[in-house]
């Protein structure tokens, strides 16, 4: 191979698995290349430009806990933040923030450009460099070569991507970027298992156009929020979000109109995403509804541009404009950008190792939509973790396997690697069995230590996080030895809080498990100011009021770990176990799962196959195919 310059890794494509992925190889010391189409597009959103919300909201934290850089840009460039479910219990709490989509990129690509060991080149990359089944760099389409010792694959919806309005369907990447073609042949031709997926987006209309007097205001917090647990100054000044409804006339519409959809033409278009579908997806769905939510959100501070939230859709742009008229307050709105539906390539993801390498080819991983996922929080979750295990494994380190217990991002890529998907797969929060440990409020507290051990975490950082540790461990041991008396002053601040009367002492952390009490009240009684943060006593109330869910959630993980502890041997022959169901035996031959725990979760492989090959393993004497 004729070199051109030499990497350690080199990362194709620069969204948000992308950068992740670039900047914690570059940050674990590696010299790394970063691939893009377009400069000016790099950290994009092409849908939505929003971060957060329920599952992906904690996922964005998660980043930060580990050294990611998700949390830290949104934090300066977000126009609106909210707490999502605060109703609720902390379990399903999550945040969400509107980014302003300019300034969100520039504040990207300049960390990007502020980083050392990390190259930034407009190019696009045609070709995989292979040689004995193991990476070795790739060639661009004006045949520039790059070696490296490890690729790392985001190229999100870019794979054959086509675009699809109407009748009219045409090659294109996302907002009409250039698509990559040769590279998504490679792929097949290497042996990949490859779908077809779609996503789509909705119309964007000029803000001058829109009457905000028939839309409900929905504005952000006005209390201080922030992804980013190293965020201490915040972005106070916010631009509100606009709901309205569609109509019975918005539905006519649709419903007149449905042949001209592609998805009801007849037009072959691939699988799109369950959990968000298109306008005229759920008309038909759901013709039972006599109207479906539409938020209206602006897509930065200096641009007139809204997106309309709720109206995804292919149908012609002629189409579009009728629908946008018949949705109260966008009446007279000027659409300034058609919806569009887009079709494209991806892996499926049972070909890849937790660690996110593939199965096929040695130090080549795939992140972010080339998976098979939806959404910039579950790319920017897979590209870190693929940056990491990229770099760990040239660095002689071991891997970064985060398990369902860990963190969103092990449930993930778990879910991923081990189940597969056959749609565009979306973070739930009952994706998560262990979510009352999977908390927003408790990413750093889970996921700190590792970030530190891995070398993305500063010292001065981890200094603070083993502080508020301290903290909350030793306010928790206090109120845990603290006795309240039934005096006067106590019964009357209990009264006024809502509780019933005490008739004997209590432990101050027992009286907190009480619900309407919290640990404010408690200082109350006690007569004292609070010594700790808003963060480290909102932890201590939260791990005492759900002290015993939380315990019981523990046990089921040291459980599971157990499983986890019982390793299948590595090339395994799994034809020598005559006693497993045909179905099982050709899964696990596909997943290759590393552990017990692993095997029980892949669909087709029922208990007793698990029991059958456990005690096969335990025998001892274990069959191994050649490599």
């Amino acid at each position: 191979m004729e070199e051109h310059i030499k990497y350690d890794v080199i990362v194709i494509g620069a969204g948000h698995a992308g950068v992740e992925a670039g900047l914690a190889a570059s940050r674990k010391g590696l010299k790394t290349l970063m691939l893009t189409i377009n400069l000016d597009n790099i950290a994009f959103m092409p849908c939505n430009p929003s971060v957060g919300g329920p599952a992906k909201g904690i996922v964005v934290r998660e980043i930060d806990a580990l050294g990611g850089e998700m949390a830290k840009v949104t934090d300066k460039t977000h126009i609106q933040m909210r707490m999502l479910n605060t109703g609720k219990g902390p379990a399903v709490r999550a945040l969400r923030a509107q980014a302003d989509k300019i300034l969100y990129q520039q504040e990207m690509k300049r960390v990007l450009e502020d980083t050392e060991n990390l190259d930034i080149l407009q190019g696009m990359v045609d070709e995989i460099i292979i040689e004995d089944d193991t990476v070795k760099g790739v060639r661009t389409n004006i045949g520039a070569t790059y070696e490296a010792s490890s690729v790392i694959i985001t190229t999100g919806t870019f794979l054959r991507g086509e675009i699809i309005l109407g009748d009219i369907k045409y090659s294109s990447g996302p907002n009409h970027q250039m698509p990559s073609v040769p590279l998504a042949d490679q792929l097949r031709d290497l042996g990949f298992d490859i779908v077809r997926f779609k996503t789509g987006t909705p119309p964007r209309v000029n803000s001058d156009s829109i009457d905000y007097s028939k839309t409900e205001i929905q504005p952000g917090d006005d209390v201080p929020r922030a992804f980013s647990f190293e965020t201490t100054e915040f972005i106070m000044d916010q631009l509100p979000c606009w709901l309205t409804y569609t109509s019975e006339d918005t539905h006519g519409i649709i419903n007149e109109n449905l042949k001209l959809s592609a998805m009801y033409s007849g037009m072959k278009v691939g699988t799109g995403p369950r959990y968000c579908p298109s306008i005229e997806d759920k008309i038909v769905r759901f013709n039972d509804k006599p109207r479906h939510q539409i938020f209206l959100e602006p897509e930065g501070r200096n641009t007139k541009e809204v997106y309309v939230q709720g109206l995804s859709t292919s149908m012609p742009e002629s189409i579009q404009h009728q629908m946008l008229s018949s949705i109260p307050g966008l009446e007279n709105a000027r659409m300034m950008r058609a919806g569009y539906a887009i079709e494209y390539d991806a892996l499926v993801p049972t070909q890849l190792w937790p660690t996110l390498e593939t199965k096929k080819i040695k130090n080549l991983y795939t992140a972010g939509q080339i998976n098979g996922t939806s959404g910039y929080e579950e790319a920017a979750g897979q590209g870190l973790i693929a940056g990491i295990n990229a770099a760990s494994k040239l660095l002689g380190e071991e891997p970064l396997i985060l398990s369902r217990s860990d963190a969103y991002i092990g449930v993930l890529i778990d879910d991923l690697v081990t189940k597969g998907t056959n749609e565009p797969y979306r973070l739930l929060t009952s994706r998560a069995e262990h979510r009352l440990l999977l908390r927003h409020d408790n990413a750093d507290m889970r996921l700190t230590e590792i970030g530190h051990d891995i070398n993305l975490i500063p010292e001065a950082r981890y200094a603070k996080f083993t502080e508020k540790k301290a903290n909350i461990e030793k306010e928790l041991e206090r109120l845990s030895n603290i006795r309240i008396k039934p005096n006067d002053h106590t019964q009357a601040v209990v009264e006024a809080h809502g509780g019933t009367r005490l008739k004997d002492g209590i432990l101050a952390s027992d009286l907190l498990k009480r619900p309407e009490m919290d640990y404010m009240s408690i200082l109350e009684i006690l007569g004292e100011d609070a010594e700790i943060s808003q963060e480290e006593y909102e932890q201590v109330e939260i791990q005492l009021k759900y002290d015993g869910y939380i315990k019981k959630s523990l046990q089921q993980v040291d459980k599971m770990k157990r499983m986890e502890n019982k390793k299948i041997p590595e090339n395994i022959d799994y034809d020598a176990i005559h006693s497993l169901a045909t179905e099982a035996r050709d899964k696990l031959k596909t997943v290759k799962p590393l552990d017990i725990a692993q095997a029980s979760r892949i669909s087709g492989v029922n208990p007793a196959d698990v029991s059958i090959l456990l005690v096969y393993i335990e025998q001892g004497n274990v069959k191994r195919v050649e490599a």
